[in-house]
């Protein structure tokens, strides 16, 4: 079946933003002169220092790829496609599409897509159809699969992080399969000491937070044994860009680090009070490194 792939599509992505609750024994577990330089550097946040020999926990979309061409794509196909299907049935439909810029911000915004679908000319029963065609193409369609791309700080930020010895794990509700195939054809696969993702092509755009929460704790026991060694009860972090990484961070006890250049606004995650907001990867292991 043809994809219906729209011309012209617009492009755009999004800022910055802190926010902090770290605990306040958090001189305990720093070297003399470090807590100093942790307030120089950061002194309305608390972003906990990087100490080598931790472990990483990192989602897969937003830290490490760029889904919006994809997910805007996955919009406008859905969107032709269920013009046709009205057309066919005699029906007319005046749609005012969505640019890239606007959809974004409300999915930044974590706007259903109900309403997405209402504000681009459809009714409640139009929306329906609309949201049955995104749901068969989002992750399914390698066409669409393929607008992924990894975030343009990201080699960087693998690079900082592998000289810091910090250990990268991944866990996403995307399919294990899925994730795999990216890593190989960007070249990537060496930068993670194991993925921990579904067999689920649907979990990923649900994001399902019980089913992160699963994952996280499986790849905590099985990967998080060398950070524990140290002795740091935060020796591990979960990054991530929804609130399903940050509640299963909360939920399983470590810190929980978001980063706005994925699916949610600095605005929104930071009602989810999250240890520390970065822009992205690099930013993050830069502020760390800073610390040190």
């Amino acid at each position: 079946m043809p994809l219906d792939l729209p011309l012209n599509l617009p492009s755009g992505l999004p800022p910055l933003g802190w926010s902090a609750n770290w605990p306040l024994h958090l001189s305990s577990l720093l070297k003399p002169g470090v807590m100093q330089r942790f307030q120089d550097h950061f002194p309305a946040a608390a972003l906990p220092p990087l100490q080598a020999g931790m472990t990483l926990f990192c989602d897969f979309d937003g830290p490490i790829v760029d889904v919006s061409s994809r997910y805007y794509d996955t919009y406008r196909i859905a969107l032709a496609r269920t013009r046709r299907q009205f057309v066919a049935q005699g029906r007319s439909l005046q749609l005012t599409p969505l640019g890239k810029a606007q959809f974004w911000r409300m999915k930044q915004a974590r706007s259903p897509d109900v309403k997405i679908a209402l504000r681009s000319g459809l009714s409640d029963g139009q929306a329906a159809v609309f949201l049955a065609q995104v749901k068969q193409l989002v992750n399914h369609y390698p066409a669409l699969l393929r607008r992924d791309v990894p975030q343009p700080q990201v080699p960087l930020a693998l690079d900082l992080l592998r000289q810091q010895d910090i250990t990268l794990v991944l866990v996403t509700l995307r399919c294990e399969a899925q994730v795999h195939d990216f890593l190989q054809k960007h070249q990537m696969s060496s930068a993670f000491a194991a993925v921990y993702g579904t067999q689920n092509t649907e979990a990923a755009y649900q994001n399902y937070t019980d089913v992160k929460t699963s994952l996280l704790s499986r790849a905590l026991e099985e990967q998080g044994g060398s950070s524990v060694q140290w002795g740091l009860p935060h020796a591990c972090w979960m990054v991530g860009d929804t609130e399903a990484d940050v509640v299963a961070a909360q939920r399983l006890g470590i810190p929980a680090i978001a980063l706005t250049c994925g699916i949610r606004s600095s605005a929104y995650l930071k009602r989810l009070k999250p240890d520390a907001i970065q822009s992205n990867l690099l930013t993050l292991a830069q502020a760390a490194r800073a610390i040190r």
